[in-house]
């Protein structure tokens, strides 16, 4: 420490020695080259300092922000692997190896693996290649540069050529409508097809369908496009088409349990069921024939229920599938009032429908409600209040 505050000592007093004997214009120039030439040294120790944080931070940022390419050895190595880890865990099992699958695979995951990790991405998983690794694009230009596709500038060249075919294979079916017209061919009102069992894919699917990213307006755009079609005459090729956009779903209806019908002394086929609502109880007997009589228990339905809300729920199934004045029912009713007797018939009733109707029908009034218990009861009064919500009056004195 004393060697650089004597050189610094030493160098101001020869400065001011020089001062005392120079010319004022001679002084400026020595303190100007003096100045300069501690400028250049600083600069020359800031530049290296900047040298090094720009290549450490470099380092750290490419290795980061590389987007990994996996090429198709990679993706074949990757799958024998997985193959060869997924016999293994049959055996260790005891399961037939060609006949595990993914859900066999989590779950003998999960048996030897126990894992009390709370996040999901951190506990041991194994799955398919397809599903870890990302599908990637092809090379879309040549050797010379030129890309291959037309649409290619405009950054989404899949979606533009499907909106293309779409658009195409649409125009092509009103041309072909409009010629059977001008023939003076008679066309039947199309009516709008039942995609029950089946939905559109959602965004995200579509895009790794595409691989490139949509924004909403995009997909919204598509899925529009799509649903004209389901308001003309489509042929096979079209509807084919159509449906590479739409994915199978587990209708709920085939869940539903439906009671076998059963027939009587006289031969009628009937279907029982049973409902519940609140604290009250029924039980039906739906009658394949009939002019429409109900009676609950033993007693005209007009004349149990005098409140034209309670009929209204109570004649609502049959209503509902058009069946109004084809079936004869009896209900046993118990428990409850009068509202909650109605819903309790009400449910009862549709399950027992369900016997006489087709698949369609069933999946749609599962989608009315009709097929669900209510399950509001009255709410509990609560210490210290007056009921349920409300509360005693406040009063100052």
């Amino acid at each position: 420490m004393a060697a650089p505050c004597v050189f610094c000592g030493a160098a101001g007093f020869y400065r001011f020695f020089l001062g005392s004997r120079v010319p004022l214009a001679q002084r400026q120039g020595i303190w100007k080259a003096a100045a300069a030439a501690e400028l250049q040294t600083g600069t020359r120790s800031q530049i290296v300092r900047l040298k090094h944080v720009t290549v450490v931070t470099t380092k750290k940022n490419v290795a980061a922000s590389r987007h990994e390419t996996y090429t198709a050895d990679f993706i074949k190595k990757q799958l024998e692997e997985f193959n060869i880890g997924k016999r293994h865990l049959a055996n260790m099992m005891g399961e037939d190896p060609e006949t595990f699958t993914q859900e066999d695979i989590d779950r003998a995951v999960v048996y030897l693996f126990p894992s009390g990790l709370f996040e999901k991405r951190a506990r041991p998983v194994m799955k398919h290649p397809d599903h870890i690794f990302p599908k990637q694009r092809a090379i879309q230009w040549g050797e010379d540069g030129r890309p291959f596709h037309f649409l290619f500038y405009t950054g989404k060249q899949s979606y533009y050529s499907l909106m293309h075919e779409a658009y195409g294979k649409l125009l092509d079916i009103e041309k072909r409508q409009n010629q059977l017209q001008a023939e003076g061919l008679d066309l039947e009102k199309t009516k709008t097809k039942d995609l029950i069992g089946s939905r559109w894919l959602i965004k995200e699917e579509l895009e790794e369908m595409l691989v490139e990213k949509l924004s909403d307006q995009d997909y919204a755009q598509f899925i529009r496009l799509l649903e004209r079609f389901s308001t003309l005459r489509c042929g096979a090729a079209e509807e084919e088409f159509v449906q590479r956009f739409r994915k199978s779903i587990t209708i709920q209806s085939k869940k539903q349990l439906i009671e076998p019908l059963q027939y009587d002394d006289q031969g009628m086929a009937f279907s029982t069921s049973e409902g519940k609502r609140k604290s009250a109880k029924a039980e039906v007997v739906v009658y394949e024939r009939g002019n429409g009589k109900i009676k609950v228990n033993g007693v005209d339905y007009l004349l149990y229920f005098p409140v034209t809300q309670d009929r209204e729920q109570l004649m609502f199934p049959f209503h509902f599938l058009d069946r109004l004045g084809k079936h004869d029912m009896n209900c046993t009713v118990s428990g409850g009032g009068r509202s909650a007797q109605a819903g309790a018939i009400r449910l009862a009733t549709a399950k027992a429908l369900c016997s006489f109707v087709t698949e369609d029908e069933v999946e749609w009034m599962r989608q009315a409600g009709l097929l669900t218990t209510d399950p509001r009861v009255r709410e509990r009064k609560k210490p210290g209040q007056e009921g349920a919500r409300r509360k005693f009056t406040w009063k100052k004195r």
